[in-house]
């Protein structure tokens, strides 16, 4: 059974605006409550024992909030922080994308689930993605819009291909992630190369073993992307309405 489970919370935020000025996204209040505690506390939830949040933009502040964060169960809990600042360099003339994160803890000998630490799951879907099984997990979501998002390409099972925002209709499961990896994710990070944005991305990483046949399709049923402001507002009518379990 799968008890590490590794957290991106490095990002700026920037389409956030002022609410991200002087905080990491992660940590804005919704409801009185910094998001990181919604998300943490369905990880709890959810079985995973052993967390590793990858800081970056004032990961300070994350540490901080760690150091005072009270699980949701009395389970013993170990949550700790790694510096992608410190390990790959600050945005600005460091390296950075999605797929960074794993480069920062590539010292992990065992599978482990993968996530983006401004996005919320519910507990049923993290649990769903607690699979060893030796194949890679990929985790998708129909969609009314796929043409918005990375689609996914199923094969008997398998993934295929992730066809980035498709001008034509491929598909309707999206990319929304998590993820389950094997330690054979770290043998494709020195592989990949700057995308035309200029950053290292996971969907690279994951194209690359999906060729091996070492990706599998996992649909889940709930995803919230929290990344601009109205998403405040919408994300405290679910949880006041009972919306996230």
């Amino acid at each position: 059974m799968i008890k590490k489970i590794v957290l991106a919370t490095a990002g700026e935020g920037t389409r956030m605006l002022e609410l991200a000025k002087d905080k990491p996204k992660h940590l804005i209040h919704v409801l009185e409550k910094p998001f990181l505690t919604y998300v943490l506390d369905n990880v709890v939830r959810a079985g995973y024992t052993d967390i590793i949040l990858v800081v970056g933009y004032k990961g300070e502040k994350i540490e901080a909030f760690i150091k005072d964060y009270i699980p949701p169960t009395k389970t013993n809990i170990s949550i700790r922080c790694v510096s992608q600042y410190e390990l790959l360099g600050p945005k600005e003339g460091g390296m950075y994308g999605t797929a960074c994160p794993l480069m920062c803890v590539k010292d992990i000998a065992e599978p482990f689930v993968f996530l983006y630490g401004d996005n919320l799951y519910a507990v049923e879907d993290l649990k769903a993605m607690n699979i060893e099984d030796g194949f890679n997990y990929v985790a998708g979501m129909k969609h009314d819009h796929p043409e918005k998002y990375g689609v996914l390409i199923e094969d008997n099972g398998f993934l295929r291909e992730i066809i980035e925002k498709p001008k034509e209709f491929v598909g309707d499961v999206i990319n929304t992630g998590p993820f389950t990896f094997t330690t054979e994710v770290f043998e494709k990070l020195p592989l990949i190369k700057k995308s035309p944005r200029g950053e290292y991305e996971i969907t690279d990483v994951i194209s690359l073993l999906a060729k091996e046949g070492k990706v599998k399709i996992k649909e889940i049923n709930y995803w919230i992307d929290f990344g601009k402001p109205d998403d405040v507002e919408k994300l405290s009518e679910l949880i006041t309405h009972g919306g996230i379990k």
